[in-house]
């Protein structure tokens, strides 16, 4: 081959590439990282990414080249000359895939291994070597406990940055999926199985806690929000919470259970701030309960444990989730009677 045929070939080549590097790297194709797992993901695609530029580059440089190159010329109909091939031409664009493949392929066990990975525990007073909550999934709501602060329950998923994460995940109805985008990882939250997902959040921020798993009526309200703080900001969070909703501080503990609860993203409650218009309006609660034949904090206990039991006529039946009968029952009975008493607990 003359050397301006190659030069040519090089030429096509570097155009090729650089338009396909263009398109890789100037759209936004991934969210941003949050997570030390979702940077190792990432690695892997942009490591597999590069290795598509350079093969697409050299496949379309020697295609456009051999287009006009090798054209045949009007009124020319004969067929080309017979050849054999090439031996080590085939051998090497053989062996050259091979590599890349295995290369891939280790790679990927890496991060794979890596991202499984969980340091065990340390000692008993460090809550956070690793931070283990159990996720609980169920139409059309996350809750997340957290077992190292005396199961500490809340409707959003809290972490601290750089502390490595144990999510424990299940499911107490039908198959969900649990995926923060920008952690890079997702797992499926299946009945009767418990499944675990690490993360090592290395952003602060706030981030959709997202269902991605058709699990009925409701699934695209199936949403949440993992809040990534400094260390120091989550301890003092969580005693806060443990403080609020045992009723050691001065505010009310159905208030701290009303808010840790998210019931402020569904309804309407004038003293609490809420005005919510998906359930009912909490406003109107001895309203309801009289058309529904109970006594008022009966009927609130009853509509927490099992929201279908009695439907205000005008809203949809399952789509409040059930998962808050799950609620510790100091919590429970403090929220209803913070509701009984119009807030003014």
């Amino acid at each position: 081959m003359r050397r301006g045929s190659i030069v040519q070939l090089v030429a096509i080549g570097v155009a090729c590439g650089a338009g396909a590097a263009a398109v890789a790297l100037l759209i936004p194709w991934l969210p941003h990282s949050a997570s030390r797992q979702a940077g190792r993901i990432d690695f892997v695609f942009w490591f597999v990414t590069g290795i598509c530029i350079a093969i697409f580059a050299l496949v379309a440089s020697v295609i456009i080249y051999s287009i006009f190159k090798f054209r045949a010329q009007p009124g020319e109909d004969e067929d080309g000359p017979p050849i054999h091939g090439n031996t080590k031409l085939e051998v090497v664009w053989t062996a050259v895939p091979a590599v890349l493949v295995t290369a891939i392929s280790i790679v990927s066990a890496i991060v794979l291994a890596k991202n499984d990975h969980l340091p065990h525990a340390s000692a008993a007073s460090d809550p956070l070597s690793p931070l283990v909550v159990n996720v609980t999934a169920q139409q059309f709501e996350w809750s997340f406990k957290y077992p190292a602060f005396g199961n500490l329950a809340s409707a959003r998923l809290e972490l601290p940055i750089g502390a490595p994460v144990k999510l424990q995940i299940t499911s107490v109805d039908v198959t969900h999926s649990f995926w923060v985008p920008e952690f890079g990882q997702k797992q499926d939250a299946v009945p009767g199985s418990v499944n675990t997902l690490a993360i090592t959040p290395d952003r602060m921020g706030s981030y959709p806690v997202i269902c991605t798993e058709l699990c009925g009526l409701g699934h695209a309200l199936m949403r949440s929000r993992a809040d990534v703080m400094a260390k120091d900001k989550f301890l003092s969070w969580a005693k806060s919470q443990q403080k609020k909703l045992g009723g050691g501080s001065g505010s009310s503990p159905g208030l701290a259970v009303f808010k840790a609860q998210a019931c402020s993203s569904c309804h309407t409650f004038v003293p609490a701030g809420a005005t919510a218009k998906i359930g009912p309006d909490l406003d109107k609660l001895p309203a309801e309960a009289q058309r529904a034949g109970k006594p008022l904090e009966q009927f609130i206990h009853d509509s927490i444990v099992n929201p279908n039991a009695y439907v205000e006529p005008g809203y949809p039946k399952n789509v409040m989730p059930s998962i808050f009968a799950q609620l510790p029952k100091d919590q429970l009975d403090a929220l209803v009677k913070y509701l009984a008493a119009g807030g003014k607990q």
